[in-house]
C-alpha cells in the first residue's frame, strides 16, 4: 500500500522542503522506494536534490497534460525517485480554471502509475490555497503541517491548521493531519520557549520529533544532496532518522485503519 503525505504550511522559510527532501532521503536509507514529488513553481526541492530540470518532462506536463507520471522520474541524489518541477508548473495554476477537476491531476497520475512506491513525499509550495495545494491534499492520506520554532511562526501555523481540517472534512476519506516542528536552536531561549507553545498547541497531532536548525543541512542542500548521502552520522540525519520512524509508525497504522474499515464493509 502506498503512502502520500503533503508537507504544507502558509509561508516559505520554515523548512518545508528540508524536512520534504531528507525524510525522502532518511526513508529511501533503508530501503524504502521513496518518490518525491515537487510541487513548487520555485523547485527547490528539485535543486535540493541536485537536478537541474533541462528538456524534458516535470510535473507541470503530468499535471497539465496528462503525460504518465512514470515518465517525468528521474533518480536523483540518495537512491530518492523524483518527479521534478521548474518555474513553468505556474502556467499550469494559471491555465487549470480551464481543465476539469484540474484540483484531481496528481492524484489520478499517482493511481495510474505503473512504478510501484512504497512512499510519496509531496514538497508543497507555501501556502494552503491555490491548484497545486488543492492537487496535493487531493492526493494525500497525511497531510504533515511544518510548524518552525520561529518568531511569529506560531500564529500562521494554528491558522494553516484550522484551514487543513476543513479541508479534510470535504473529502469523502479525509486525511490525516500530522505536524512537525522545525527550525530549533536549542542555544535560545525565545525558541525553547516556542517550542513549549507548539506542544500546547498541536500537542496531540505533532509528531515527538523536532527538526534542529544545522549547518550540515544547509551545506546538503548547497551540495544537491539529502543528509543521509552527505553524512549519515550527523545529529542532523539523527532527526531524520527518528522523523522517519515515527513515519512508518504512522504509514503502519493507517495501514491497520484501512485493513479494518474494508473487514467491516
Amino acid at each position: 500500500m502506498m503512502h502520500v503525505f503533503a508537507f504544507v504550511n502558509q509561508k516559505g522559510g520554515c523548512g518545508k522542503t528540508t524536512t520534504a527532501v531528507n525524510l525522502a532521503g532518511a526513508l529511501a536509507a533503508r530501503g524504502s522506494r521513496v518518490l518525491l514529488v515537487d510541487l513548487d513553481p520555485q523547485a527547490h526541492a528539485t535543486m535540493a536534490l541536485g537536478h537541474a530540470v533541462l528538456d524534458e518532462i516535470t510535473v507541470r506536463e503530468v499535471l497539465e497534460r496528462g503525460a504518465p507520471l512514470e515518465s517525468g522520474i528521474v533518480e536523483a541524489e540518495g537512491g530518492v525517485a523524483l518527479l521534478p518541477a521548474d518555474a513553468r508548473l505556474v502556467e499550469f495554476e494559471e491555465t487549470s480554471a480551464r481543465a476539469l477537476h484540474p484540483e484531481s491531476k496528481l492524484a489520478l497520475a499517482l493511481q495510474g502509475c505503473t512504478r510501484p512506491f512504497d512512499v510519496v513525499v509531496l514538497d508543497c509550495p507555501p501556502r494552503t490555497e491555490g491548484v497545486l495545494a488543492a492537487n496535493a491534499l487531493r492526493a494525500a492520506d497525511t497531510a504533515v503541517l511544518v510548524v518552525e520554532a520561529g518568531a511569529f511562526a506560531l500564529q500562521g501555523a494554528l491558522k494553516a491548521r484550522a484551514l487543513l481540517e476543513e479541508k479534510a472534512l470535504l473529502r469523502a476519506e479525509p486525511f490525516s493531519l500530522r505536524a512537525v516542528g522545525t527550525l530549533f536552536d536549542r542555544r535560545s531561549r525565545i525558541a525553547r520557549d516556542l517550542l513549549i507553545g507548539i506542544h500546547a498547541r498541536f500537542g496531540e497531532i505533532l509528531f515527538d520529533t523536532v527538526i534542529h536548525s544545522s549547518a550540515k543541512l544547509r551545506e546538503a542542500a548547497a551540495v544537491g544532496r539529502p543528509i543521509h548521502a552527505l553524512d549519515p552520522r550527523s545529529s542532523a540525519a539523527l532527526d531524520f532518522q527518528a522523523l522517519a520512524d515515527e513515519i512508518e509508525l504512522h504509514a503502519q497504522e493507517r495501514r491497520a485503519a484501512t485493513e479494518a474499515a474494508l473487514q467491516e464493509t
